[in-house]
């Protein structure tokens, strides 16, 4: 089963330690974390996910890595985010197999379905509030997510500015989590993650 809260990675945001990070993240409350990297090398965002991977599997945390079927292959984690530009579900699935989790941004409800029928495990759906950690990222309305999830088979996880003061915004909207990138690594993390995991259980 896949947790609620869903940490994404942001080396910018942290300054430190990525590792000791994704732990506060991991003892807060999130229940699944993504690797988000760009501009590096294959073999440095392999490195990182090696290096997180540690900390996911003493947690029991499944380890996400954003866009790169190859790293999440070569590196042991668990499965793959998808973007609507990055390889179909379906690639990934006869890639990295039937336990691999992958996960797909999806922005309209025909997106989701195509989703679904690819094989993909979860939708990711945003940016809610907007969003500073993804320049091409729109903002999207509320009824466009609740679109999605009425016809989403799939679990979807709101993302896109989310924090622990907004998040009571997304009540009703049929979620099944929320993905949170500054919400989570900008300042206290694990304080940021426990608040945010209290919430959710409020929706």
């Amino acid at each position: 089963m896949l947790g609620k809260l869903y940490a994404i990675t942001e080396r910018s945001l942290i300054g430190g330690s990525l590792k000791l990070a994704v732990e506060q993240a991991v003892t807060g409350g999130a229940g699944l974390i993504q690797l988000r990297e760009k501009n590096i090398s294959d073999e440095q965002y392999i490195a990182y996910a090696r290096e997180v991977l540690g900390i996911c599997r003493q947690y029991d945390v499944p380890l996400i890595i954003n866009d790169n079927i190859n790293v999440c292959r070569l590196s042991g984690a668990d499965g793959v985010h998808l973007g609507q530009g990055d390889a179909p579900a379906k690639t990934a699935r006869e890639i990295l197999g039937s336990r691999a989790i992958i996960g797909v941004t999806a922005k309209t409800a025909k997106q989701a379905e195509r989703a679904y029928y690819d094989g993909a495990d979860y939708i990711g759906s945003g940016a809610v509030f907007g969003t500073t950690t993804k320049d091409d990222a729109k903002k999207m309305d509320i009824s466009v997510l609740k679109a999605i999830t009425a016809v989403s088979k799939l679990p979807v996880y709101a993302i896109g500015g989310i924090n622990a003061a907004n998040i009571s915004r997304l009540a009703g909207s049929g979620i099944y989590g929320v993905a949170v990138v500054s919400g989570i690594f900008k300042g206290d993390i694990k304080s940021n993650a426990q608040k945010l995991a209290e919430a959710i259980e409020r929706l």
